[in-house]
């Protein structure tokens, strides 16, 4: 396995910390608002990450953190009269089902920020007992990057623009102009926050996934994790502050590897709700299936930008279509072994830092060639059960390709007209029974008229989309 470390610049050969392990953490959302396209394709970059170790038999840890306590959460309460753990845990909820919807497998570990204070509160005390982190007169905790002679690293990026390095107004008692908050606290009798040995208050954004790693793994004298992953946004300066804040609280780097996914762009903009172009998962899921917004989002490298388009996606979706004809053409039947070769082929392919092109490739090949053998003899047992076997595959690797065939062809067709299509298969097949053909086929031009297709099996009358 090579993949691309953002702080090299360069692809590298995986060697965990661990052997045979693997420890993943990735940057979650901040549960104020609905999930949009940049947290879809976050979410799958890092579910085929983990997927590729598992199948090349990695025992693998993922962890992704929810942010649930910062000031758009607090302004939200505000807005809305309602409970901070109300608003968290609607969005919480949701985020699950929309990825699930997906296909992304949860991980094995999800903190929140409220459920993490005391680790947040003991790493911010050891940074002020090493007087790498300082408290302010206000009773706010700040990093003091200067006692970082690395700092920097991370990004290469450094700038001197406060309002890029952190959440926080400018106060003249910062010790640098780089130094950022650790904990913010109270500024009224109704602000939410908690109590801790310097103030009450709440966290500052970048040490809560500092605090989360080095509650949740173990790692080793070099490193926390393995790891780390999120938006490519998120590089600088979330995730150089959240290396410098570890690198001085526990002598070592945070990670060994530093991975990024690239930014979602709907028609040639980066997308952000300051543009109002913010494409909520919740509406694109009520228009496309899951699979087929899985397949189109990581169509696309996933280092490299994404730009959403309504016809790239249908066409996207006519490629995961013929994966869907081929299992429908070999189906039902019983899986035999996954081809060797065909396997290599993907896993090579997926160990070359998720190369996704290259992989669906190998299954558009795949598809080609079996359909080919197949027309020239349709009654190859070996070849359909060794191709249910090639298909599983694809489906545990990639996470598509494993619907029933016929239900997949009846996405988008809403509750009513599914009921109608059931009753006028019924009405065809007592026709058929009471040998009343002239019947039997005016019901099938009925659904045929409706956009249906009709297919009489052992199994019964299976039907799809024209």
């Amino acid at each position: 396995m090579h993949i691309y470390d953002s702080v090299q610049k360069t692809k590298l050969p995986f060697g965990p910390i661990r052997e045979g392990e693997a420890s993943i953490y990735v940057c979650g959302p901040t549960v104020y608002d609905d999930a949009h396209l940049g947290h879809a394709r976050s979410s799958l970059a890092f579910d085929l990450l983990s997927r590729t170790l598992k199948a090349l038999n990695y025992k693998v840890t993922m962890a992704k953190n929810f942010t649930d306590i910062d000031d758009k959460i607090i302004k939200k309460v505000e807005e809305t009269g309602q409970s901070m753990e109300e608003i968290t845990s609607f969005y919480i909820d949701r985020y699950l089902k929309e990825m699930a919807a997906l296909g992304v497998e949860r991980a094995d570990i999800e903190p929140k920020a409220t459920e993490s204070l005391q680790a947040i509160e003991n790493m911010i005390q050891k940074l002020i007992d090493q007087d790498n982190a300082y408290v302010i007169s206000t009773g706010d905790v700040y990093f003091d990057t200067s006692k970082d002679s690395h700092y920097g690293e991370i990004s290469h990026q450094v700038g001197e623009d406060e309002d890029n390095q952190s959440r926080v107004a400018h106060t003249s008692e910062k010790r640098n102009p780089k130094d950022f908050a650790l904990w913010k606290a109270c500024k009224g009798k109704d602000d939410i926050c908690f109590d801790t040995a310097f103030s009450p208050g709440r966290p500052g954004w970048h040490i809560e996934c500092s605090a989360m790693i080095e509650e949740h793994f173990s790692g080793n004298d070099e490193y926390s994790i393995d790891i780390h992953g999120g938006g490519a946004d998120l590089l600088f300066p979330h995730h150089e502050n959240e290396a410098a804040q570890s690198r001085c609280a526990i002598g070592h780097e945070l990670s060994k590897y530093w991975m990024h996914n690239g930014f979602v762009q709907i028609d040639g903009e980066k997308m952000s709700k300051s543009l109002g172009n913010s494409f909520f998962l919740k509406d694109a899921l009520k228009i496309y299936d899951g699979e087929v917004l899985r397949y189109y989002l990581n169509s696309v490298h996933y280092r490299n930008d994404f730009n959403f388009s309504e016809e790239e996606l249908q066409t996207s979706k006519k490629r995961l279509d013929k994966l869907y004809r081929l299992k429908k053409r070999v189906s039902p039947g019983k899986a035999s072994a996954v081809n060797k070769t065909f396997k290599k082929a993907l896993l090579d392919a997926m160990g070359d830092d998720l190369n996704i092109s290259t992989a669906l490739a190998v299954i558009d090949e795949m598809i080609a060639s079996t359909n080919d053998t197949l027309d020239t003899n349709p009654k190859n047992k070996s070849l359909k059960k060794e191709t249910l076997a090639n298909i599983t595959f694809i489906d545990t690797l990639l996470g598509f390709g494993g619907k029933e065939p016929f239900s997949y062809f009846q996405i988008g067709v809403d509750e009513a007209l599914k009921a109608e299509i059931a009753k006028l298969i019924e009405a065809r097949t007592n026709a058929k029974k009471e040998k009343n053909f002239e019947r039997s086929d005016a019901l099938r031009d009925e659904l045929t008229a409706l956009g249906i297709s009709i297919m009489d099996t052992p199994e019964g009358t299976l039907w799809e989309k024209a």
